[in-house]
C-alpha cells in the first residue's frame, strides 16, 4: 500500500520526535548517570576487584577457589546492608519525592571509597590478621563501603524514571538509558592501559575518576520535581511500619509480591554471574587478562544491543512476555557456560548473557512501573531493590560455599556451582507465570 504524502510526514515527524526525546537535557544526563554507574559495575565489581584477590590470594586451583570465596563473600557482606536500607529508601522517596538529593553523595562516598581501595592496594603493610594481609582486608572492606553506596544510588535513580516520560515512552526510554550505560562500560575498559597483564589495583583510581566525571552532568544540570504539599516530618527507621503495613496489604498487591519473588531468583543468577565471570573464565578456561577483556567487550556490545532493542520488543509484546523471553535467553546462556569444552562455546555464551543481562533492566523496571500504583511506586521499587539486594547475598553465598565445600575437585567445584544459577532462573520463571499484569 503506497503511503501517502501526510501519512509520510506524520511517520517522519513521529521518528524524529523519537530521537529528539532521548536528546533531551533530563534523559540524556539521566542516562549518562547509568553510562557512569555501569563503568562501576563492570570495572570494579566485575573486571578488577576479583583480579586483584586473585592475583593478590590465588596461586594454584585450590587458592583459585578460595579467591572466589572471598569474592562472594565480599559482596554478600554488601548485599547485607543494602538489605536493611533500601527499603527505607523507597519510603522516604514517597514521602519527600527528592531523589536527586540522595544521589550526589551516595556518589561522592562512593568514588572517594574506589579511590581509596587503590591507594591501599598499592600500599605494603607487614601486619596480618587471622594469616590475610593487613592491605588486603582494608582494601575488601572499603569494597563493600563503595559497593553499598553504589547500590544505593540506584534505588533512587531507578525511580526517576516514571518522571521522564509517557506509559508508551517509558520502555524505549529504559532500553536507551540501559544502552547508553553499557556504552559506559567499553570507555571503562580503557583504563587497562594503566594495568597491563597485572598490578589489577592501579584500575581502581582512573575507574573512579570515570565514575565522577560522567555523573557530574545528572548531579549539576539537572532539577528534580518535589512535593508541593506539607511534608510530615517522620524519623528514618519510621519507614519500616509503612513497610509492614504494605506487607499486611498484601492481597491488594498480590502481582507486585509475585513479581518481586520471581525477580529475587532472576536477578539471583544475573548478580551472582557478573560477579563470579572473571573468576569462573580464569578458574575453568584459563581466560585471562587481555583475553578476558575481549570476551568482555563482545559480551558487553551484545548488552547495547540487546537492550535497546528490548525496548521496542517490551513496547510490542509487553514487559511480562518480555521478561520471560530475557530469562529464557539466560537459562541458555548459562547451560552453555556450564557445559562448555572450548573457549568458543565460552564466548557464545557470553554474548547471550550479555543480551539477557542488558534486556532484564529494561524488561523488569518496566514491568514494576506498569504493577505498581504511582503512591506506592518508591516503595516498591525499594523493595524490589531489597528483593534484588537478598538475592545477592543468596546467590554468591550459595556459589562461594560450593567451591568452598568442594575446592578440592577444582574446576569441577566451579562448574557445579555455576550450573546452580540454571536451577534458580527456572524458579523465577515459574513464579513469574503466575504474575498477572495490569
Amino acid at each position: 500500500m503506497k503511503i501517502q504524502p501526510e501519512q509520510e510526514k506524520t511517520l517522519k515527524d513521529t521518528q524524529t520526535k523519537g530521537i529528539t526525546l532521548f536528546l533531551t537535557l533530563p534523559i540524556l544526563s539521566w542516562a549518562l548517570y547509568d553510562f557512569a554507574n555501569t563503568i562501576f559495575s563492570s570495572n570494579i565489581v566485575t573486571i578488577f576487584f576479583p583480579y586483584y584477590l586473585k592475583e593478590a590470594v590465588g596461586n594454584s586451583a585450590s587458592m583459585d577457589q578460595l579467591a572466589s570465596t572471598f569474592i562472594s563473600y565480599a559482596n554478600s557482606a554488601s548485599s547485607i546492608l543494602l538489605v536493611m536500607f533500601t527499603p527505607l529508601y523507597g519510603v522516604l522517596i514517597d514521602r519527600t519525592g527528592r531523589k536527586k538529593r540522595y544521589i550526589a553523595p551516595f556518589t561522592l562516598i562512593c568514588v572517594t571509597s574506589t579511590i581509596l581501595m587503590g591507594v591501599f592496594a598499592g600500599a605494603s603493610f607487614s601486619q596480618k590478621i587471622a594469616g590475610v594481609p593487613l592491605q588486603l582486608l582494608i582494601v575488601i572492606v572499603l569494597f563493600v563501603i563503595a559497593k553499598f553506596f553504589y547500590n544505593s544510588s540506584l534505588v533512587f535513580y531507578d525511580n526517576i524514571l516514571p518522571d521522564l516520560g509517557t506509559k508508551e515512552q517509558i520502555p524505549l526510554i529504559s532500553g536507551f538509558g540501559i544502552a547508553v550505560g553499557y556504552v559506559g562500560t567499553l570507555v571503562g575498559l580503557t583504563v587497562y592501559g594503566f594495568v597491563g597483564d597485572h598490578q589489577f589495583h592501579r584500575a581502581f583510581i582512573p575507574s573512579a575518576l570515570l565514575v565522577l566525571f560522567f555523573s557530574l552532568p545528572y548531579i549539576l544540570f539537572t532539577k528534580e520535581k518535589r512535593k508541593t504539599e506539607v511534608i510530615e516530618k517522620k524519623s528514618f527507621f519510621s519507614g519500616y511500619k509503612e513497610i509492614i503495613k504494605t506487607f499486611k496489604d498484601i492481597r491488594l498487591y498480590r502481582s507486585v509480591f509475585l513479581f518481586m519473588i520471581a525477580y529475587f531468583f532472576l536477578n539471583d543468577a544475573l548478580a551472582t554471574t557478573v560477579g563470579i565471570m572473571a573468576v569462573y573464565s580464569a578458574t575453568v578456561f584459563g581466560i585471562v587478562g587481555k583475553q578476558f577483556i575481549w570476551v568482555y567487550l563482545v559480551s558487553t556490545i551484545f548488552s547495547i544491543i540487546g537492550s535497546f532493542l528490548l525496548g521496542y520488543v517490551t513496547k510490542r509484546i509487553g514487559a511480562k512476555r518480555a521478561v520471560s523471553l530475557v530469562g529464557i535467553i539466560l537459562i541458555i546462556a548459562l547451560s552453555i557456560g556450564t557445559l562448555a569444552t572450548s573457549e568458543t562455546m565460552f564466548w557464545v555464551a557470553g554474548g547471550l548473557f550479555g543480551v539477557a543481562l542488558g534486556g532484564s533492566w529494561v524488561t523488569s523496571r518496566t514491568f514494576i512501573i506498569e504493577l505498581t500504583p504511582p503512591h506506592k511506586r518508591g516503595e516498591f521499587f525499594g523493595m524490589f531493590a531489597l528483593s534484588g539486594k537478598i538475592s545477592s547475598v543468596f546467590g554468591p553465598l550459595v556459589y562461594g560455599s560450593i567451591t568452598l565445600l568442594f575446592h578440592d575437585l577444582g574446576n569441577i567445584a566451579s562448574r557445579m556451582a555455576f550450573g546452580s544459577l540454571i536451577l534458580l532462573t527456572l524458579a523465577g520463571l515459574i513464579v513469574l507465570q503466575r504474575v498477572k499484569p495490569n
